[in-house]
């Protein structure tokens, strides 16, 4: 098993993840680092409410802040999405093999049972009883009388 430097900074990435607003501003970082306030601007919210986004990424590692003057600006740090990636990683060599095995089984279930061989209908052997009489079928009635009160 895989041991992660911290799992508290596993969660706290996934936690920092999971709010599109924080994915939006990571995915602006990707194009180089930012003032506090150009990455506000197409949010639409309070700069108080953006600066509690900024303070998860920034808790999470996932951003960096420099002060330069009275600008505050921000740029992204890939680590801690590494670990993550990592981590995911591991989850997705299991459910690669699980479905690759899947795949390998339906295949063998295909070349056994061809979809076009039209399966033979069954016949069902008379009855070898003396005294049976086929039945015929019959079709249910009209609807009764209903009983109102």
């Amino acid at each position: 098993m895989v041991k992660f430097k911290d799992e508290n900074v596993l969660n706290a990435v996934f936690a920092a993840l999971a709010d599109p607003t924080r994915r939006k501003v990571l995915q602006t970082l990707e194009h180089g680092s930012r003032s506090v306030g150009e990455l506000a601007a197409p949010h639409g919210m309070s700069l108080p409410g953006f600066m509690k986004h900024l303070r998860v990424l920034e808790d999470a590692g996932l951003v960096s802040r420099a002060k330069d003057g009275r600008v505050v600006n921000l740029a992204i740090s890939p680590e801690p999405m590494q670990e993550a990636a990592m981590w995911l990683s591991r989850y997705e060599k299991f459910w690669s093999g699980r479905l690759d095995a899947l795949g390998r089984y339906l295949y063998r279930q295909e070349e056994l049972n061809p979809p076009w061989k039209e399966a033979q209908p069954r016949t069902v052997p008379p009855s070898t009883s003396p005294g049976t009489i086929p039945s015929a079928l019959k079709k249910s009635g009209a609807r009764g009388p209903t009983h109102k009160r």
